[in-house]
Formats: C-alpha cells, structure tokens, sequence
C-alpha cells in the first residue's frame, strides 16, 4: 500500500496536519485489516516521511522510503534525496523490517530540467505531439534522466546501506544497473488492456525483481479505461496544483474502482511481480462530498482506497475522519487470500 505524508509543491503541502497517532492508527489498519506487509511512504516532507516511515517499521511493515520530489530543479531534487537517505539508513539500521530508498517517482515529469513545460501536463504533451521527432525525443530524455540517477544513485549509496529502486515510467528508458530493483508506475488503460497481461509477463521475467507503484484508479464511471489521465478530470490551482473541482458531472463508481484494483493484482501476483503498491490509502485534498454540486465531489476523482469525509467521522472508524470505499473491501480480500 501506498501512504501519503502530503505533496508539497512550491511550499504548501496537500496534507495540512500529520498527527503521529492518527498515522500509527492508519498504518495499523493497513497491517491489520488490509493485511499489508510493506508499504510505500511517500511526500516532500523529510520529517514527515521520517515519522510515517518510523512508524510503519515499528508496526513491522517492510519499508518503502519514497521521497517524491515535485517542480523542483535537478539539484533540489538531489538535496533532497541525500537528505532522506540519511534518514532511511537511521531507520534501516534499527528496523526488524527491511528498508527500501525509493530515488524518486517520475522525475522527468514531476519536475523542472528534463523535459519542456511548466506542468507535468505540459512536459508529456510536448513530448508526444512530436509525432517527426518522438522517438528521438525520448532518446534524448533517456540520456538526461539516466545521467541524473546515475549521480542520485551514486549520491544515495554514499548514506543509504539497503536496496535501492527507482519509480520509473516506461519512456524515461532507465538504465536499472545502479539500482537493485526495477520499478514501474504501471497503470491499465483500454488502449493497452488486450496486451497488459503480456507486458506485465515480460517485465517480470529481467534479472532483477520486478515493483509495481503508482496503479490505481478513481471512482467514477470509465475512471479505470484513462489509465495514467483518469485525473484530467480535475481543474487545479494553477500555481499550487491543489485540485479545486471536476471540470464536469461525473457518475459515482466505487465497484469499478475496486473491480479494477483487484484484476491488477491478480496479473501482477501471477506473472510474477515481487511487490506491488496500490496508489493509495487516501489523499486528503480530495474530500468526498456527497450533498451539493457533484462537481465539487473531489473524492470521485481521488485515487484513494477511502474517502475523507469533512468535518465528521466515519462509521467503520468512529475514531477517524474517513469512510472505507468498496475498493478498500476489494484490496482486502485479495491479499487475505
């Protein structure tokens, strides 16, 4: 499972509070009646995923420490990453649990230095309406991205003693030779489900295991068939990408969201995947709203497996402000099983 400490882009972070007690509770549940036994802590925050991360392992979960560095420059992005190494191999070095530094997610699009644009929207657009010169755009990219892992992994390996990963996409075309596992975020979308079984098959079988993050879906109708754009959906703050609304009416489906959450799981444990994170447990920028204008129901756009509820607590835990989605039920019974 993946858990989310806040987002932070230009300052603001997209989880206003992070209270210990409510994130040993989270975890707990995640352990306990999820059964999950790793989880992806992931943020901007070193002191927030230091805590998340320290909580987890004392609950003996498996460790994932995935800073996620958004709109920053190359050399911000490496502060960073040396930053929380540091922190991983404290954590590393007292946990019963093993830890794993994630390097990064999505670099190239999330952040500034290796591709064109001013969003992450922008970067991929400008990348693929090149229809004369996409293949060796992507080329180039690949140059970048691997020559800046290179100094991250160099740079991470200097302060972090345990197994190192990247959360890659497909087109960055990554050199895995100074990482110890290859990651993909992979996500299912109708253009490529006739063939995604196939791919996740061929994936698997490298010489090195096999990750998977960043899958999941929302719960609206037709959510899971957009694959990677299922957030299109939602307008956003221009400068703090903070979600503001649907740009349109859009039909409540919890049950696809679950249905499409349990049939990758079930291709990613029989092809062989070594690991798998669902994205995720709960974003807390995407409030369910369930009376007014359904425009403003962020959480049908949300791609958590709960839905926070505003100003009120949940009936499934009275103690906490979110309610489980069917996809929480669907998750898990699959890993029950």
């Amino acid at each position: 499972m993946t858990y989310d400490t806040g987002f932070v882009v230009h300052g603001p972070t997209s989880r206003e509070r992070l209270d210990p007690a409510v994130v040993r509770r989270e975890l707990a549940i995640i352990r306990d009646d999820l059964h999950c036994n790793a989880v992806q802590v992931i943020g901007g925050d070193p002191d927030r995923l230091e805590l998340a991360a320290g909580v987890a392992a004392d609950l003996g979960l498996e460790v994932w420490f995935s800073p996620y560095p958004l709109e920053l420059e190359p050399e911000q992005i490496l502060t960073l990453l040396r930053d929380c190494a540091e922190r991983a191999e404290r954590l590393r070095q007292r946990a019963a649990a093993p830890v794993v530094f994630v390097a990064g997610v999505e670099l190239s699009v999330m952040n500034r230095g290796f591709l064109p644009g001013e969003s992450p929207e922008e970067r991929v657009e400008q990348l693929m309406r090149r229809h004369d010169r996409r293949a060796e755009a992507m080329r180039e990219l690949g140059v970048r991205i691997n020559a800046f892992l290179s100094d991250a992994a160099a740079a991470v390996r200097e302060r972090f003693r345990g197994r190192l990963t990247y959360a890659s996409i497909q087109f960055e075309q990554v050199d895995w030779t100074p990482f110890d596992i290859v990651t993909f975020e992979l996500l299912r979308s109708a253009e490529v489900a006739d063939r995604f079984r196939d791919a996740v098959r061929t994936l698997a079988r490298g010489p090195k295991p096999l990750a998977v993050t960043g899958f999941g879906t929302a719960a609206y109708r037709g959510a899971g068939d957009r694959g990677g754009r299922v957030l299109e959906v939602v307008e956003h703050d221009p400068r703090t990408r903070a979600p503001l609304r649907l740009n349109g009416v859009y039909e409540r489906d919890e049950a696809g969201q679950a249905a499409y959450l349990s049939e990758l799981l079930e291709i990613f444990e029989s092809e062989g995947v070594d690991s798998a994170f669902v994205f995720l447990f709960a974003l807390a920028d995407y409030p369910h709203r369930p009376d007014g204008d359904p425009r403003d129901d962020l959480d049908r756009a949300g791609l958590g497996i709960v839905k926070i509820l505003e100003g009120r607590r949940g009936r499934t835990y009275p103690d906490l402000g979110w309610e489980p989605k069917a996809a929480f039920a669907a998750v898990a019974q699959r890993y029950r099983t």
